[in-house]
């Protein structure tokens, strides 16, 4: 691929290669609808909040795979 546009990015300075690839993953995963994101915080910070009073217990990881492998093989 001589002469094509991956050498020419390549050939940036490496803050202008941080920013295509910045601008990149933008267009990949283009912008949702911001009242979305708003209730995601929300419901993250109840959460958060719930297991800081004690209103709900966290599961170790090694028990929640424990049990999806046991019925997993079941």
């Amino acid at each position: 691929m001589k002469g094509s546009i991956i050498d020419e990015v390549v050939s940036l300075p490496v803050e202008k290669r941080a920013e295509l690839v910045d601008i990149l993953i933008q267009s990949l995963n283009p912008p949702v609808d911001g009242e979305i994101d708003k209730l995601w915080v929300k419901e993250a910070d109840n959460r958060f909040h719930d297991l800081k009073t004690g209103k709900v217990k966290a599961i170790p990881v090694e028990e929640v795979f424990s049990e999806i492998h046991k019925r997993l093989a079941g």
